[in-house]
């Protein structure tokens, strides 16, 4: 998604260890008008799939699921981080940990939003690890429900999260994949290079199969 690798390019910071710092956008403040566009090509890109049901992670992936959930029609839920008064009892609970936070945090979401006749698109800000996606599948399967894809705003794609993912069986879309954060550059994924990991893509694919 060229409007969305531009903007990276032009707002975002390379930090140490490997971390992007995109808060001017997507993290802190959010532009609003390419929210509403990076909602409609996750939509373009699963419009076929049946979706009931979007689900993120508070806070940062609200903004590019719930602009998604709009142009699906479809009702968003947040899982959330903090335990809440009014969310003790009948919920799905999954373990993520956060190696930029470098803390473990229990999210959760009440069992009434999410039941076995369920698809649902995950959505999350960033793909490093794979560590939130993976625990937002989590809850949608202990619910008895579908993941259907999961849309990445910004992935990583040296870190190992694409290919757990993958291995566990899921279609991963990435609106920007970032091959390397080195010297303080940001370089994206070529075209030569996405050839390459769409074979191996395959043989995952395969694997699991």
């Amino acid at each position: 998604m060229k409007l969305l690798e531009q903007a990276i390019r032009e707002k975002g910071t390379v930090l140490p260890n490997d971390v992007l710092k995109v808060n001017s956008f997507l993290n802190h403040q959010i532009d609003t008008e390419l929210m509403i566009a990076i909602g409609k090509e996750f939509a373009h890109l699963f419009a076929q799939e049946g979706i009931t049901k979007v689900l993120t992670i508070e806070s940062s992936g609200i903004a590019p699921s719930f602009m998604a959930a709009n142009e699906l029609k479809s009702p968003l839920i947040f899982a959330r981080k903090k335990k809440s008064l009014t969310l003790q009892d009948n919920v799905y609970t999954s373990s993520v940990y956060s190696y930029t936070k470098k803390e473990t945090n229990e999210i959760t979401v009440a069992k009434e939003f999410l039941n076995c006749n369920d698809t649902v698109l995950i959505i999350d800000d960033f793909l490093a690890n794979g560590e939130a996606a993976l625990g937002l599948a989590s809850i949608v399967e202990q619910a008895g429900a579908t993941v259907v894809g999961i849309g990445i705003v910004i992935e990583k794609s040296f870190q190992p999260g694409r290919n757990k993912l993958l291995q566990a069986g899921y279609r991963v879309e990435s609106l920007a994949r970032i091959e390397s954060l080195s010297n303080g550059t940001v370089t994206f994924v070529t075209k030569n290079h996405l050839e390459e990991v769409q074979h191996e893509n395959e043989n995952c694919s395969l694997s699991v199969v």
